[in-house]
C-alpha cells in the first residue's frame, strides 16, 4: 500500500447512483489484474409485486450468495436488513482477511456499521493489518462514517475514474494494462 491516499475510501452515493454496478466492475478489474480482493458486492432479486426485492451479498472470491434481507410483508416500511444474517457473514469475512488480500471491498457502511455492528470489526481489522478498504455510504450514514473513519478515509464521488484513482494509489495496477 502506498501512502498517497488514505487506506479507507467510501463512495458517497445517492438513490439513483448504480453503486453496486460500480463496485462490481472495480472488483472484476482488480481481479483481472491479479489483485487479491476479499469482500462482498450486493445483489437484489425481484421477489414479485407484493414484496421488496431480496438482498444478497455475493462473495467476490467464491461467487457464493448469502441472503441478508428479511421478508417483512406488503406495506412494511422498516429496514429489511437481517442483522443475524449479516452477523453470520462476519466469520467468513474474518477468514477471508486471514488469507491476506490486497484490498477489501464491502457493499456498504450502513445502519449496522453506524450502530457499531455489521462489518465494522472487519473494516477495523483490515486497516490494522494494512489492507485498504473500499465501500459505499449513503448520506444518511455519512456522519457515522466520518466519525468512525476520521482522517483515515477519503470520500469519493460515484465515478469510475475517481474510484480507480484511489485503488491505483493504494494497491497499484488499476486501470493499467495487465
Amino acid at each position: 500500500m502506498t501512502a498517497s491516499q488514505p487506506p479507507l475510501a467510501a463512495i458517497r452515493y445517492g438513490q439513483d447512483d448504480p453503486v453496486d454496478t460500480l463496485l462490481e466492475a472495480v472488483v472484476r478489474d482488480l481481479q483481472t489484474q491479479g489483485v487479491r480482493v476479499a469482500g462482498y458486492v450486493q445483489r437484489e432479486t425481484d421477489a414479485g409485486e407484493n414484496c421488496c426485492a431480496t438482498m444478497h451479498l455475493e462473495d467476490v472470491t467464491s461467487g457464493e450468495r448469502h441472503v441478508i434481507s428479511q421478508a417483512l410483508g406488503t406495506g412494511a416500511k422498516g429496514c429489511r436488513l437481517d442483522p443475524q444474517a449479516l452477523a453470520g457473514l462476519c466469520g467468513l469475512l474474518d477468514a477471508a482477511l486471514a488469507r491476506g488480500p490486497d484490498v477489501l471491498v464491502l457493499n456498504r457502511f450502513g445502519k449496522g456499521e453506524a450502530e457499531g455492528h455489521g462489518f465494522r470489526a472487519a473494516i477495523e481489522r483490515a486497516i490494522v493489518e494494512g489492507v485498504p478498504v473500499l465501500l459505499a455510504v449513503q448520506d444518511a450514514y455519512l456522519p457515522a462514517w466520518q466519525e468512525f473513519a476520521g482522517d483515515y478515509a477519503v470520500i469519493l464521488p460515484p465515478g469510475r475514474a475517481e474510484v480507480d484513482g484511489w485503488a491505483r494509489s493504494v494497491v497499484g495496477r488499476v486501470g493499467e494494462a495487465a
